[in-house]
């Protein structure tokens, strides 16, 4: 019996195949090789399901960066978690979290990369950059808010903490032979014991 060319599915894992069938588009041939056909030819489905899914190609790349971005914080998340109760534990766990094999990954990078290009030329995708961003920094500020750093300071130091995390990211995804991720977690560490040596936490 010969293989159907299109198989059916519940409409969440349907949406979920979708999503994922973008986001290896996107790594593999770029922004501009999205199409709605070469999408629906790497979901085995037929183009017509994006558009009765998500109305067309540009929502299915916006809800594929929102998802993407979603699983990264989960990830980052479930590190703090798995910190137990001591602030500057979770800090470390939640900065590093970036640096572990399943998202320090060229797929991954290569998609990301993708969604940066359509930062600038698309109002939606910029949107969701800000959003996923702004999250970031907050969570950044929560968890040096409870290790005692300076309320004036924080901000500057979410900030330069996650472009630390994104250039050390980039580093160990394009040259692994150069940069390894217990090197990264030991740069980010003492990046952030630099930060609290210069805002001591006021005497009680």
């Amino acid at each position: 019996m010969s293989k159907p060319g299109f198989t059916r599915a519940e409409p969440d894992a349907r949406r979920l195949s979708l999503i994922a069938a973008t986001a290896r588009v996107l790594a593999r041939d770029g922004a501009s090789g999205a199409s709605v056909r070469a999408i629906a030819v790497e979901a085995a489905v037929s183009p017509g399901l994006v558009a009765h899914h998500f109305g067309g190609v540009d929502a299915l790349i916006a809800a594929t960066y929102a998802h993407v971005g979603e699983q990264v914080a989960a990830a980052l998340d479930a590190a703090v978690s798995a910190a137990g109760s001591d602030p500057q534990a979770r800090l470390i766990a939640y900065v590093t979290a970036s640096f572990a094999p399943s998202i320090a990954d060229r797929n991954l990078l290569a998609t990301w990369t993708a969604f940066w290009g359509l930062v600038i030329a698309r109002g939606e995708i910029a949107a969701l950059h800000d959003t996923q961003y702004a999250r970031y920094r907050a969570e950044l500020e929560r968890l040096l808010a409870a290790c005692g750093l300076q309320s004036s300071a924080r901000r500057r130091a979410a900030i330069s903490i996650a472009a630390l995390v994104d250039g050390l990211w980039l580093e160990l995804c394009l040259s692994p032979a150069i940069l390894d991720a217990d090197e990264a977690r030991a740069i980010a560490q003492a990046h952030i014991a630099a930060l609290f040596q210069s805002h001591p936490a006021p005497p009680n």
